[in-house]
């Protein structure tokens, strides 16, 4: 696979901090399932208001 421009990846918003994130390679396998941008945005969810 040729390398690609950071600006053609995919990008979705984080369910906690609700900023823009793009795709990683450790994420490859699992894209559709990703909702959170970073570990500590995954463990301190905020709740619902």
């Amino acid at each position: 696979m040729k390398h690609r421009k950071k600006s053609d990846l995919p990008v979705k918003i984080c369910a906690n901090c609700q900023r823009p994130f793009t795709w990683r390679k450790k994420w490859a396998k699992h894209w559709d399932e990703v909702k959170y941008c970073s570990e500590r945005c995954r463990t301190t969810k905020k709740k619902s208001v």
